[in-house]
């Protein structure tokens, strides 16, 4: 078929008819008709000529309803997306053209269709084979019609939406066109034409495209002509356009900044929450730039009252929160309720246990944990995390005005103007920390007692905020704060509304990361607590609850090994265990919690090993099958949840953490090995991660079953030495030094495999401090077992060796490092000489190490003084700072 026979399509009428009515039995809402039509449009897809019929329904068929027209586009979107470039020539070219010719469609449903068609197509096929597309939506868009400038505008801003990339490198440079033409129609007097030309630029502002960027000037100009503008949509792409530009063209903003920053703060108090929205994020992308204290700071005393205004839950929001039920314990939890969860392994070793991306989302504030039902990303959360940064920009300078409205809103008989208060305290906790220490013996009892407020959502504030200063409560006399806290929360854990047990608990388990073992004394009544908790929680806070169960066990450790602990602890959760289904994800942080509780647990979690341990082996092993099934047969098979693998190798290393050597008999009566190997070269990175740290811990619980296989295990260990997978290399390397330790001068026939990466991974700029300090404690163990062979590149690392080790605190892995690098010393002095007081300063980091290895950095000392002679050691001694003088002087008496 020739292009003029594509243009003289057309339908028969019986097929036309019979489209027609599948399109309104599509509409209809029982599930069996529903099918049957599903059905049919897969038997019609088998039909090119179905998609003209399609195309000729949404542009041609002004006598259907419209809702029939847009969903006839919408079934052509989805064949478009999947199948166009297979789509007959003449039927490419009919779809087309028709949607060249109804772009001005007087209907603004059918236009957006249209639109959405449009860009699916170039998406797919690509601007090159539409050429006559940008040409004739440009003469649209200059046409005196509104509906076809309207129409191609819409088309033409879901293109640059999601096509911006082969728009700005398209050989015909479009954009240079575009960019002037966009910014012309700024002033137009129609402001959806108006809204539609700034959306289409601010696409191009991340991406800083050239044509963009030779505009800037005049795109400046234009735009600060619209600040005033009546429209919200055209106020909130100006806020958009704003904020873009403060991220990328920051210096562009300069010359205008103060008028930009009042702009904004009007804007933030918008009387529309979606334009508040967009210029509220201002201030979260001006505190990442340099200049934000120096600009901010004649501004920042107005800005804090209205981002405190702005915190305040709208009505909306109360509805939403369903804030005025007092009780709901006993409504179940619908399955939308329940947000996915994603597993994020736990199990990162050596010095620190946590990554430093992990540390970071930890360390992220969340202004409004407890609203999940409100789950989009709202002012009031904008606000404070907002006021969150900007606290740690300012510090306590904020105070002055701070103070006066938190007196004000924190007891005002307004229970939502209250809440926020509460909220606003939370939100500065870290920023305005020290100027706030003198007021916490007032505020933290007045924040206990709002636990007892008769609102809910003033009482899941409340859990929120102390958690915020739970690291100052911790730190007073336990009588003071602690107790009355710690009773206070267990009761809000098990309150009888939902949303106060999510916060409650919440925050318990940040209260039991800060207090660790001085939550001991209570462990009865938190364990009575939780344990009702169990009998009591619908599903979504029975994820919490895991949580807060493996938190304070990873918090009071061995301290949980006593009989009437665990008599209490473990028939809940096993009766948990026994519940759920190997396929069921809520396994997930079931499996995380019982990690935690059987390192903590040791030998008390004997009587639970076995079967734990058979369903972990059983978790993954299905796991690996399932991975071959769907590599040999993809059509047939799913790409299986790892997430199973990854928390099942991590309970299998909390189990050879707590158990130890007792675990000899299972592993020599299981596949665990082989299971191991193949997990350990796993493509995803979280299940090597897992792997190589269940590894190390089994090379430390039991040697002897590991050693056979050892061989195939360095080999892997030795692929995975890529600091780009941070964690992954993290635990590679962490299972090394275990398996040098274990192994001894046995480890000089792999030392090829993976000395010198070590020794490039430690000199590697920017390399995070976990991974550095895992790095030199592997490379000091190393040394320790074949110091001959490791002494030779000691200059190479000792500088940052020694840097990296200083800040960790004492304990085993540090020791037998330090013993390693005096044996290289001892084997190579001269490798040390020029940064020896860098080592001078590693070893008085120590507080207290053993008296053998303190001889030998005595001897290390007191031979470099006698072979560098009195008046060059008085001369070197003269440069070390004075406090580490001091310390090298009172501990080695030189």
């Amino acid at each position: 078929m020739t292009m003029n026979e594509c243009h003289e399509w057309k339908p028969q009428q019986e097929g036309l008819q019979q489209i027609i009515q599948l399109l309104k039995e599509s509409q209809s809402i029982d599930n069996t008709v529903q099918k049957n039509v599903q059905k049919k449009l897969e038997e019609l897809n088998k039909y090119p000529d179905f998609n003209n019929y399609l195309i000729f329904v949404l542009t041609k068929l002004n006598t259907q309803d419209e809702a029939t027209r847009s969903l006839s586009g919408l079934i052509l979107k989805n064949n478009a997306k999947a199948f166009f470039d297979k789509f007959p020539d003449y039927c490419q070219e009919y779809i087309k053209n028709e949607c060249l010719t109804c772009i001005g469609d007087q209907s603004q449903l059918i236009r957006a269709t249209i639109g959405i068609l449009i860009t699916t197509i170039v998406s797919k096929s690509g601007l090159a084979t539409w050429p006559q597309l940008l040409p004739n939506l440009s003469q649209f868009m200059d046409s005196d019609n509104y509906a076809s400038c309207e129409g191609a505008f819409g088309a033409l801003q879901k293109i640059c939406e999601d096509s911006h990339e082969q728009l700005d490198s398209d050989p015909s440079r479009p954009l240079d066109i575009l960019i002037p033409k966009f910014l012309k129609y700024f002033r137009h007097s129609n402001a959806k034409i108006r809204s539609h030309a700034i959306a289409c630029i601010n696409q191009f502002i991340t991406f800083k495209s050239q044509a963009l960027m030779n505009n800037m000037d005049l795109f400046l100009e234009n735009l600060f002509v619209l600040a005033d503008d009546t429209d919200l949509e055209v106020r909130k792409n100006v806020c958009k356009a704003l904020v873009m530009l403060l991220e990328v063209k920051v210096d562009k903003l300069m010359p205008h900044m103060n008028a930009i920053i009042q702009f904004m703060i009007i804007r933030t108090q918008d009387e529309d929450e979606t334009v508040a929205l967009e210029a509220c994020e201002f201030w979260l992308v001006l505190a990442d730039q340099d200049i934000c204290y120096e600009v901010l700071k004649p501004h920042v005393n107005n800005l804090i009252p209205v981002l405190v205004r702005c915190m305040k839950y709208s009505e909306l929001d109360i509805i939403l929160l369903k804030g005025d039920i007092e009780e709901d314990q006993n409504v179940p939890d619908r399955e939308e309720d329940i947000r996915p969860r994603f597993h994020r392994t736990t199990r990162m070793h050596g010095t620190e246990q946590k990554s430093d991306d992990q540390m970071n989302e930890d360390e992220e504030f969340d202004a409004d944990k407890d609203d999940d039902s409100v789950s989009e990303w709202n002012l009031r959360k904008c606000s404070a995390a907002g006021l969150d940064v900007l606290s740690n920009i300012f510090h306590d300078e904020i105070l002055e005005v701070l103070l006066p409205i938190l007196k004000e809103t924190l007891f005002h008989q307004n229970w939502e103007i209250k809440e926020s208060g509460i909220l606003v305290l939370g939100a500065v906790a870290e920023g305005c920390f020290q100027g706030l220490t003198a007021h916490l013996s007032q505020l933290v009892p007045y924040l206990i007692q709002c636990l007892s407020d008769k609102k809910p959502l003033v009482r899941s504030i409340a859990c929120w905020t102390l958690s915020r200063y739970a690291h100052w409560v911790v730190h007073q006399p336990p009588e003071a704060y602690l107790k009355s806290l710690v009773e206070e929360l267990l009761k809000k854990i098990l309150d009888s509304n939902k949303r106060v047990q999510e916060a409650a608990c919440s925050a318990f388990a940040t209260l039991e990361e800060e207090a660790g073992c001085e939550l001991v004394p209570y462990l009865p009544q938190i364990l009575d607590c939780l344990v009702v908790a169990f009998r009591k929680y619908q599903a979504k806070n029975l994820l919490i609850l895991y949580d807060a169960v493996g938190t304070l066990a990873d918090s009071v450790g061995s301290n949980l090994n006593k009989s009437e602990y665990i008599e209490k602890l473990m028939p809940p959760l096993i009766d948990k265990w026994n519940s759920l289904r190997d396929e069921d994800k809520n396994l997930f942080p079931l499996l995380e919690c019982l990690s935690s509780v059987a390192t903590a647990l040791q030998t008390g979690f004997i009587p639970y090993c076995e079967p734990v341990y058979k369903r972990c082996l059983t978790l993954v092993k299905q796991t690996l099958e399932l991975s071959e099934l769907h590599s040999k047969h993809p059509e047939q098979y799913e790409y299986p949840d790892k997430d199973f693998m990854v928390v099942a190798l991590d309970l299998l290393s909390g189990l050879a953490e707590g158990m130890g050597s007792m675990m000899t008999p299972l592993i020599a009566n299981s596949e665990i090995l082989p299971l191991l190997y193949q997990s350990m070269k796993d493509v995803v990175a979280e299940v090597r991660q897992s792997s190589f740290a269940l590894l190390g811990d089994l090379t430390k619980a039991c040697f002897e079953n590991i050693k056979p296989a050892l061989n195939d295990f360095i080999q892997i260990l030795s692929k995975n030495l890529n600091p780009e997978f941070i964690s992954v290399c993290n635990n590679a390397i962490w299972a090394i030094g275990e398996i040098a330790i274990q192994f001894g001068p046995e480890m000089s026939q792999f030392m090829g495999l993976f000395l010198e990466p070590l020794v490039e991974i430690i000199n590697r700029p920017n390399t995070p401090k976990t991974l550095l300090e895992n790095t030199a404690i592997t490379i000091g163990r190393l040394g320790l077992v074949c110091p001959q062979q490791v002494a030779p590149y000691l200059q190479s690392f000792i500088r940052v060796w020694c840097s990296s080790l200083r800040s960790i605190r004492d304990n085993e892995e540090k020791d037998s490092a330090f013993r390693g690098i005096c044996h290289m010393i001892t084997l190579n002095p001269a490798g040390v000489v020029n940064d020896f007081v860098f080592f001078c300063d590693a070893i008085a980091s120590w507080n207290n190490p053993k008296a053998d290895l303190k001889e030998m950095f005595y001897k290390i000392l007191n031979g470099f003084k006698n072979q560098v002679g009195d008046e060059n050691w008085r001369q070197f001694f003269d440069q070390v700072p004075p406090q580490l003088k001091q310390r090298l002087s009172n501990l080695y008496a030189i």
